[in-house]
């Protein structure tokens, strides 16, 4: 919490307001839209909401709800309720600015030629990614160029690099010394082939004489499969960037410590894992620093990570993760903090959903070995927001964070045939549970086309994914007086979306209050084109000269 007598910042104050609007209005954030009709969700908006959202048109939810509109655009047919109304001001008004500094409203300017192209990438960088990647490769890459330009920062480290499109293209294409962190071994394996190919097309293209392949680099990224545990001090990360050391492949459920191919090696057991508290130092006999529960000075740390045959990574780095997954990004961001060797960070998040909390220690998916219970949690991060009433996010609510509002409102815009889908599966999940109670909630696979076909070929598709018989005869006059309400679906789901942007919000200001805790200057940049990549958010740290750095940096941004 806020020292005594000292002011609040305004992200803490902005915090403290959405956590509670998320608090009022949690009957909407922890619901899920297949139980509209068995959970009688519509009963549990105020009954002057639904007198008004009933039977309101798609293009106008879109317009009254989900975007700013001008008082001159707006059009109501009835008078709403002031409840309704404080409600969508408030959520739009609390909601971090996600509209992107460098261009305009629509698809990104490096598309308006070429759809699939873009136009400020050269073309051995557009080889095996799609325009949502190449758009964002370009942005971040020319972020993380500027920022560890201003750091003063020397290497380069991609967590969770994927298929190395991002490191591929700071390295080859902006000549930064890069390391590329990646957990799944064919995924590594890939990114290498990939950084092939790219070595093959230039030669070609300088061979032919190319006057732009000569303005590339022919040094790429090194690449390392492994594992960053989200529980492990930083002087093991920082031996994970060490060649030949390979831990690819997280646990999974059940399966216990990760598993490992033909060929691999685990870390080396000169780290400890009885560490207290990460990143803080104690006395060693010897009478030289280490880290608690190593034995190893701090001093050779870095001697430590990189074998002699190899350059050592130099004394400051930057850390990037381009949609690092869960709690990879708080993990970074810890290890920015804790690390003397990380001077800035660039981290753009996703799946909020698998982040770890109180109520659920373990990600999806992930299990921790039972001798490691886990000491810290992905949210909250901050003093501040664990101390606020009401700052607990449900999975639902971190899931509903992750959906694209841009994208809906096109598709309520456009009366999308897609928008009965969830009305579909809404009165599906009526059907299961009259059927049998014990298979309500049940994960039913996308059905492809599903807005294609009637409701009863949908019915009969779903029941079988669930194991029920799927010629069960439908009571056709309930199942149609169901449909009809697919608009009151499509609003509730509206209404859902509008506080959506409020819990990735909250999520990005605790990382924010987090760095500010421990001392350090920070920035939300809205990087990408948010129709094009809707986690489009970058978090920007620094540690020296980091006021004017970021200052200078934001300012450089919003030039585009």
């Amino acid at each position: 919490m806020a020292a005594p007598g000292r002011p609040l910042s305004l992200e803490q104050q902005l915090a403290a307001s959405i956590a509670h609007v998320l608090a009022r209005y949690r009957f909407l954030l922890d619901s899920f839209v297949i139980e509209f009709f068995t959970n009688d969700q519509w009963a549990m908006l105020p009954p002057s909401w639904q007198d008004v959202l009933a039977d309101l048109p798609s293009p106008q939810l879109a317009a009254l709800l989900l975007e700013k509109a001008n008082p001159e655009e707006a059009s109501y047919s009835m008078v709403w309720p002031l409840s309704l109304l404080a409600f969508k001001a408030t959520a739009h008004a609390l909601a971090l600015p996600r509209a992107h500094c460098g261009g305009a409203s629509g698809r990104p300017e490096e598309f308006q030629e070429n759809l699939c192209q873009s136009a400020r990438l050269h073309p051995v960088f557009r080889k095996h990614v799609k325009p949502k990647k190449q758009h964002e490769i370009w942005q971040l890459g020319k972020l993380v160029k500027r920022l560890s330009e201003l750091a003063q920062c020397d290497h380069v480290v991609d967590v969770g690099s994927g298929q190395g499109h991002l490191s591929r293209f700071l390295s080859f294409g902006l000549g930064l010394p890069v390391t590329a962190v990646e957990g799944n071994r064919h995924l590594v394996d890939t990114a290498k082939r990939f950084d092939r190919e790219l070595v093959q097309a230039l030669e070609k293209e300088r061979a032919r004489g190319g006057k732009a392949a000569w303005e590339l680099s022919l040094r790429g990224p090194s690449h390392v499969a492994g594992w960053v545990d989200p529980q492990a001090p930083w002087p093991e990360f920082l031996l994970l960037l060490q060649p030949g050391v390979d831990i690819s492949h997280p646990p999974t459920a059940g399966a216990g410590p990760p598993s490992l191919e033909p060929g691999m090696r685990t870390l080396p057991t000169v780290l400890g894992r009885d560490v207290a508290q990460p990143g803080r130092a104690a006395a060693d006999p010897t009478g030289a620093r280490s880290h608690v529960g190593t034995g190893v000075p701090i001093g050779h740390l870095q001697e430590l990570s990189q074998p002699a045959e190899h350059p050592p990574i130099p004394g400051r780095v930057l850390l990037t993760g381009l949609h690092a997954c869960g709690d990879l990004s708080v993990t970074l961001l810890r290890h920015f903090v804790h690390c003397p060797h990380v001077a800035a960070i660039t981290s753009v998040a996703c799946c909020y959903m698998k982040l770890s909390t109180r109520e659920t220690p373990v990600p999806p998916g992930l299990v921790l070995p039972p001798t490691v219970p886990p000491a810290t949690y992905g949210y909250p991060l901050s003093a501040w927001v664990a101390g606020l009433p009401g700052h607990t996010l449900s999975y639902k609510a971190r899931e509903g964070a992750c959906h694209a509002a841009e994208d809906y409102v096109q598709r309520l815009r456009s009366q999308s045939p897609g928008l009965r889908a969830h009305c579909y599966r809404a009165v599906l999940e009526t059907l299961i549970c009259a059927a049998d109670p014990s298979k309500q909630h049940l994960g039913v696979q996308t059905i492809p086309g599903a807005h294609c076909l009637s409701f009863h070929e949908y019915a009969r598709l779903g029941l079988a994914r669930v194991g029920l018989d799927p010629s069960t005869p439908l009571d056709a006059a309930h199942v149609d007086a169901l449909l009809r309400r697919q608009q009151q679906v499509i609003a509730y789901f509206t209404l859902v979306l509008l506080l959506s942007p409020l819990v990735e919000s909250l999520i990005l200001l605790d990382r924010v209050i987090y760095l500010q805790e421990q001392g350090f200057q920070c920035r939300l940049i809205p990087l990408f084109d948010p129709q094009f990549s809707p986690r489009n958010l970058v978090l920007v740290a620094a540690k020296a000269q980091s006021a004017s750095a970021l200052s200078t940096l934001v300012e450089d941004n919003s030039k585009g």
